[in-house]
């Protein structure tokens, strides 16, 4: 059983049309990516799962039955667009989101010290929003957004306005947070993100679903037979050693050492690769390169582009 699943959900917006029969299958405790370019439909789909919109047509099934108005407290929701009032000093707003999530005052004020403890972030308790960065603004948002364990976290793109450090710092606790039990919907543009973190994803591209699945069986549907090969040796023996059967793309020389990225051709595998040159070149590493996310976003949503085009 799934825990979030979205059935042909259909949305329009007078003559647009925002999510034409998308559908959205997110196993228990896992991380999963819903991705695609901008315009694309990901935050329609967002708010639909929050009850902020309805779908035309189509159902949400949250926990194996339709998604109810009750179930909002079951979900922690971080926008894109951030929703902190400005001039309302950080610990007053942060206690007025918990209590309207549900908590009692003493709970949150427990949860709140833990979560600003952990953060270092206690001295921003009294400081108005409007005092700290971007940044800042997000960590206090973030904690709203878990303070009351709900099963269902969405985030949307939450590492936007962190430097480096405190991105990584928010990788590290959404990680946790599935350790803990947590099922997390991630929208990002951050592809080296959706590889770090994302057991699955979802890719949307003018409305449509053109590409879903698990992240490491999506990377090899989509390889290209390339071997990374390591060595010290004489590129033209290489060269010529490998003259059928194989493609040398490119050959990358640095400090006596040489990279050289192989194609495999007419079914040739590795063991014939090495074959052929273990007397020749001195082999230091040797692997298969899988596309990265990036690539393969870039690919299939040109070629789902250029299919609609053609229509």
């Amino acid at each position: 059983m799934m825990f979030l699943e979205a059935r042909q959900v259909v949305k329009k917006y007078a003559n647009h049309l925002a999510l034409n029969e998308v559908n959205l299958q997110v196993p228990q405790n896992s991380i999963y990516g819903l991705l695609g370019p901008n315009g694309a439909g990901k935050t329609t789909l967002i708010r639909i799962i929050n009850q902020i919109t309805g779908p035309d047509s189509g159902e949400i099934l949250f926990n194996g039955r339709p998604l109810r108005p009750d179930d909002v407290h079951r979900i922690g929701y971080l926008p894109e667009e951030r929703g902190l009032y400005k001039k309302m000093k950080v610990g007053e707003q942060a206690l007025y989101l918990a209590r309207m999530k549900g908590m009692s005052r003493a709970d949150a004020l427990k949860k709140l010290k833990f979560w600003f403890e952990k953060f270092e972030i206690q001295p921003w308790w009294d400081k108005k929003v409007e005092e700290l960065s971007k940044g800042m603004q997000q960590k206090i948002q973030f904690v709203v957004t878990v303070l009351h364990e709900p099963k269902l976290l969405i985030f949307d793109e939450p590492f936007s306005g962190f430097d480096p450090i405190n991105a990584n710092l928010l990788k590290k606790e959404i990680l946790q947070l599935k350790e803990n039990g947590s099922t997390i919907l991630f929208s990002t543009h951050n592809m080296g993100s959706v590889e770090e973190l994302c057991d699955h994803i979802t890719l949307i591209n003018q409305s449509k679903t053109i590409l879903n699945g698990q992240i490491d069986e999506i990377r090899q549907s989509y390889k290209d037979n390339i071997i990374k090969l390591d060595y010290t040796g004489d590129d033209a023996l290489l060269k010529d050693k490998l003259a059928d059967n194989f493609n040398i793309r490119k050959i990358d020389q640095v400090n006596g050492h040489a990279t050289a990225y192989i194609e495999l051709l007419n079914e040739a595998n590795v063991n014939q690769l090495v074959g052929k040159i273990l007397n020749d070149v001195q082999i230091h590493g040797l692997q298969e390169v899988l596309p990265t996310m990036n690539d393969i976003f870039i690919k299939v949503v040109e070629q789902s582009n250029l299919t609609k085009s053609h229509k």
